[in-house]
C-alpha cells in the first residue's frame, strides 16, 4: 500500500494487515487535506469491513476520491443512496428541491386521487426518485439519464421502489406514452457555466461525468432544452422543477415564461439552494 507524499509522516503501519487506529486514519485524511478528517475517519469505521478494506478506504480518499464513491453511498433527504464511481453524487442542497416536489406530489395525489406520474430526469444515482418514491408512497416512477453508469447505478436504487430507468438524451429517453401525463418533473440539470468547471473542487472534476457538471456558455444550455420541450410532456397542471444558481434564476424564469409554463421561484438560506418550478396550464 502507498500513500501521497504528504500522507508519509503519519503513523500508519506499513502493512495492509496491521488494523488501523482511529488516530492514525484522522491523522493520514487530515495531511490529505480532508477538512472534516475526524468525521470521515468516524465514517470509513463504521463501514469497513476488514482491516485490508479500511486501508484501501483511507488510500482511495487520501488519493481524492469522493468520500461518497469510498464507501459506496451517500446520505440524501435521510436516506442512504447508493453511489458507484462515476457517478454524480447526490448535493445536499438539492434536498431542497426534493421537499419541493414532495409537496406538489401529495397535493397531486390528494386531487387526482391516483398515483402521481413523477419522472426524474437528469437522474445520475437516482437519489431524487429514490426519496420521493418513499415519501408519495404510491407513485409511477420513471428515470432518465445519458450516461450508462448512472444509468446501471439508478436501477440499483429505483428498481426496488418499482420505478423504470431508461438511457438517451433527456426527452428521447423515456416512453412515448408518458408524453402529456406527467405530474412531477424534476430535472436536476447541470448548471455550472463551462468556464467555472475547472474551479469546481478536484473531487468533482476529476472524478464526476462532466456532462453532469457543465451547462454551456451561461449554465442554462441543457435547462432551455428541458423548458422547451416540458410542455409536451407535462400533464395539465403539471410541474417541472429545476435547480439553478440564484444569479441565474432570472434567466431561467424566461425561459420558463417563454415555453409557456408558469414560474415561481424559492430559495433555502439553510441549505444555498435556489429552484424554479414552472406549471402547465390547464388544458
Amino acid at each position: 500500500m502507498s500513500f501521497p507524499p504528504s500522507a508519509l509522516s503519519s503513523p500508519l503501519p506499513a502493512t495492509v494487515s496491521a488494523p488501523l487506529s482511529r488516530a492514525a486514519v484522522v491523522t493520514t485524511l487530515r495531511a490529505a487535506g480532508c477538512v472534516f478528517a475526524e468525521d470521515e475517519a468516524e465514517l470509513l469505521l463504521s463501514t469497513a469491513r476488514t482491516a485490508d478494506e479500511l486501508a484501501a478506504m483511507v488510500e482511495r480518499r487520501t488519493l481524492g476520491l469522493p468520500l461518497e464513491h469510498v464507501v459506496g453511498w451517500a446520505e440524501f433527504y435521510g436516506r442512504r443512496i447508493t453511489v458507484d464511481p462515476g457517478v454524480f453524487v447526490p448535493r445536499r442542497r438539492t434536498e431542497f428541491l426534493v421537499g419541493q416536489a414532495v409537496g406538489l406530489g401529495r397535493r397531486t395525489a390528494e386531487r387526482s386521487r391516483r398515483p402521481p406520474v413523477v419522472v426524474d430526469l437528469c437522474c445520475g444515482s437516482g437519489a431524487v426518485g429514490t426519496v420521493l418514491a418513499a415519501a408519495l408512497d404510491r407513485v409511477e416512477l420513471y428515470a432518465a439519464d445519458i450516461e450508462p453508469a448512472a444509468v446501471r447505478c439508478a436501477r440499483r436504487n429505483l428498481t426496488p421502489a418499482g420505478g423504470e430507468v431508461h438511457e438517451g438524451d433527456l426527452f428521447d429517453a423515456l416512453p412515448a406514452h408518458l408524453r402529456g401525463r406527467i405530474d412531477i418533473l424534476v430535472a436536476n440539470v447541470p448548471y455550472v457555466p463551462s468556464e467555472e468547471v475547472g474551479l469546481l473542487p478536484p473531487e468533482a472534476r476529476e472524478y464526476e461525468p462532466l456532462v453532469a457538471l457543465d451547462g454551456g456558455a451561461d449554465g442554462l444550455d441543457v435547462l432551455r432544452r428541458v423548458t422547451a420541450a416540458a410542455p409536451q410532456w407535462l400533464a395539465p397542471g403539471g410541474h417541472l422543477l429545476v435547480e439553478t444558481s440564484e444569479r441565474q434564476a432570472p434567466r431561467a424564469v424566461e425561459a420558463f415564461t417563454r415555453n409557456g409554463l408558469l414560474p415561481r421561484g424559492a430559495d433555502s438560506d439553510e441549505l444555498h439552494a435556489t429552484i424554479v418550478i414552472g406549471t402547465r396550464g390547464p388544458a
